[in-house]
């Protein structure tokens, strides 16, 4: 079932780690096997695993090695590697769509011209595409409960900036190498700001303090700048005006 290229690919990390590679960058196909590979482990239940995170095209799984031999464990993971194609496997189940309100451009989001130019089209023809466009959550990563969003037309293969954007508030949208990514908190950035939500994507006071997980779509309709202070200023959930529906 490899894709090629020696992947899919078990490595060791550490005294404790296994990482199951799917490829050695992202695609569709190599997010979908991590995905779906994960959710598989996971419904094992193995003895000893005590932690599963995925990345972009990858796997990791934390165990303990005194519960459980590296090499029994790297070769359940073998065979269960042999047991489907994963690149064309069905993604998990329990996965969610949310629509998040979202504000283009503006003094919130002032990139958006300098995006929308990079990748050779209008204002207008950007808002309208990025604001329709469906993204998967790749990968939960760098800050508590940040989304890393694709894949979004190649048009949006654009690079990021050389220097750093010095912050960006939480909520921002920003776009590069045809990925969104939903900032869960401020901090500084070399991808460029283009859209601004009212959603927190990290809730450290829930009892869910991730609310997105890997897997889940999101969409970012365009709403004018005073719709968009409307929501901001009535919305006490974090929630930001998304609505959410069951996909899967």
């Amino acid at each position: 079932m490899a894709m090629g290229g020696g992947y899919p690919a078990i490595r060791t990390l550490g005294l404790g780690g296994l990482l199951v590679s799917f490829a050695d960058r992202l695609s569709e196909p190599a997010n979908r096997a991590a995905l779906a590979f994960r959710a598989a482990v996971e419904r094992e239940t193995w003895p000893g695993v005590e932690e599963t995170s995925t990345s972009l095209a990858s796997v990791f799984l934390r165990f303990d090695p005194l519960s459980v031999a590296p090499a029994d464990l790297r070769a359940r993971l073998a065979a269960l590697l042999e047991r489907q194609d994963w690149y064309g496997a069905a993604l998990p189940a329990n996965r969610r769509r949310w629509r998040i309100p979202t504000v283009y451009g503006t003094d919130l989001a002032p990139q958006l011209e300098e995006a929308a130019a990079a990748a050779g089209m209008s204002v207008a023809d950007a808002v309208a595409e990025l604001s329709q466009a469906t993204v998967r959550v790749l990968t939960i990563g760098f800050a508590p409960g940040q989304p890393y969003l694709g894949e979004l037309p190649p048009a949006w293969d654009i690079p990021r900036q050389v220097a750093l954007t010095r912050r960006v508030p939480e909520g921002a949208l920003v776009v590069a190498i045809r990925q969104f990514v939903l900032f869960s908190a401020a901090t500084p950035t070399g991808w460029r700001h283009i859209g601004q939500t009212a959603f927190r994507a990290f809730r450290p006071e829930s009892e869910e303090p991730f609310p997105l997980r890997p897997g889940d779509e999101l969409v970012f309709p365009a709403v004018s700048r005073e719709a968009f202070e409307a929501i901001r200023a009535a919305d006490a959930s974090g929630d930001g005006g998304a609505v959410v529906e069951a996909i899967g």
